[in-house]
C-alpha cells in the first residue's frame, strides 16, 4: 500500500469536506445577519465574544480580528464567566456566543444571565432550534453536514464555518467604518505589515551617515568615504547640488578598467542621474524603486537638499523586505 498515497487522499478530502461546507454559508445569508452587522456597527459598547471548548478558541481569532479591524472586541470564556468573569460585560456590550451544538449547560447557564442584564446575543451556531438558537437576538447559521472528522465527531469543519462567519461580521464592519490602510497601521505598528504602511524614508536615515564628496575628490577620499559611511555608496555633489551616485560596484568596475587611478576624479567614475526618493516618501516605495531599477542604494532628497542615502538592508532590517 502506497502509505504517502493514503494520506495525501485523506487530507485532500478533508479540505474538500471543508470547503463544501464554507461555500454552503452563503445559503444561510439573510436579514438576520445584515441586522447583526448593523447592531454592532451601531452600538456604543463593545463586542465581547464566548464560547467553550473549541468555540472559544475561535472566539479568540474573532476578537482578534475585530480588534486589528477597528471594532473593539474582548474575549470572555463561557465557563468562567458563569464563576465571576462576567463582570465583562458592560451595558452597551454586545455578546456573541458561539457555540455548535446551542445546548451545552455553561452556554444554558449564561444565557439568562445575559438577557437578564438587557445586552443583546449574536448567536453563531449549527443549531437553530437549539437553546441559544432560540434565545439569541440574532442567529447566525454556521451548521455543517459532516464534520472532517471521520467519527463525526471532532470540530473541524464547524470551527472552520464558525471562524469563517466571524471574518464576515469582520469585514462587514471594516467596510462600513471606512476602515482604510492607515488605520490598518495604527493598529498594526509593530508588524512588518504595518510598517509597509506607515514607515518613511526619513525614518530609515536616522541611524545612518550622510555620505557624500565633491565632484573632483580624488578616488582614494572616495574609497575613504564609502568605507566609512558604510552604506557601500556615496553621493557626488557639485556645491550642493546632487549630480551622481558611486557605489562600490562602480570601484571594482574602475580598478578592472584601470589599475592606475591616481589621476581619477569621482566625476570620472560617477553614476550620473542617480536614482532619487523624497524623505516623507513611504519606505516601501524606496523599495519599489530599487527593486524596479535592480539597485541597492538610493539617494534621498528633501526637495533640492540631500539628505542621505537609504540602503537596501535598512529595509530589510525593518522587515519591509
Amino acid at each position: 500500500m502506497n502509505v504517502t498515497k493514503h494520506i495525501l487522499d485523506i487530507a485532500k478530502e478533508t479540505i474538500s469536506t471543508e470547503s463544501t461546507a464554507i461555500a454552503n454559508l452563503v445559503n444561510f445569508l439573510d436579514i438576520e445577519f445584515e441586522n447583526a452587522v448593523n447592531f454592532i456597527y451601531k452600538t456604543k459598547g463593545r463586542v465581547i465574544v464566548t464560547g467553550i471548548g473549541k468555540s472559544a478558541n475561535i472566539a479568540t481569532k474573532i476578537v482578534a480580528t475585530f480588534n486589528s479591524t477597528g471594532t473593539p472586541a474582548i474575549f470572555m470564556h463561557a465557563a468562567d464567566a458563569i464563576h465571576g468573569d462576567l463582570g465583562i460585560v458592560q451595558e452597551d456590550d454586545v455578546v456573541i456566543c458561539i457555540s455548535k451544538s446551542g445546548n451545552t449547560p455553561e452556554i444554558k447557564v449564561l444565557i439568562p444571565l445575559i438577557k437578564d442584564a438587557k445586552n443583546k446575543i449574536i448567536a453563531i451556531t449549527g443549531n437553530r432550534k437549539s437553546y441559544l438558537g432560540t434565545q439569541a437576538d440574532f442567529v447566525l447559521n454556521t451548521f455543517v453536514e459532516q464534520e472532517a472528522c471521520p467519527n463525526n465527531l471532532a470540530p473541524t469543519t464547524s470551527t472552520t464555518a464558525q471562524l469563517v462567519m466571524g471574518d464576515a461580521l469582520a469585514v462587514c464592519l471594516l467596510h462600513l467604518r471606512n476602515f482604510d490602510s492607515k488605520d490598518f497601521a495604527k493598529y498594526h505598528p509593530g508588524g512588518a505589515l504595518g510598517k509597509r504602511l506607515y514607515l518613511r524614508v526619513d525614518d530609515l536615515l536616522e541611524k545612518n551617515e550622510i555620505p557624500q564628496v565633491s565632484k573632483d575628490a580624488s578616488i582614494a577620499d572616495v574609497l575613504m568615504e564609502i568605507t566609512e559611511k558604510r552604506l557601500g555608496a556615496t553621493a557626488v555633489l557639485d556645491q550642493d547640488k546632487v549630480i551622481g551616485i558611486i557605489t562600490d560596484g562602480d570601484i571594482r568596475r574602475m580598478l578592472k578598467k584601470s589599475p592606475d587611478f591616481s589621476g581619477l576624479k569621482a566625476l570620472d567614475i560617477m553614476g550620473g542621474n542617480p536614482k532619487k526618493i523624497e524623505s516623507n516618501s513611504m519606505a516601501v516605495d524606496a523599495l519599489d524603486l530599487m527593486e524596479k531599477n535592480n539597485i541597492t542604494q538610493i539617494i534621498v532628497m528633501d526637495g533640492h537638499k540631500y539628505k542621505g542615502i537609504v540602503h537596501l538592508h535598512d529595509l530589510i532590517k525593518e522587515g519591509i523586505f
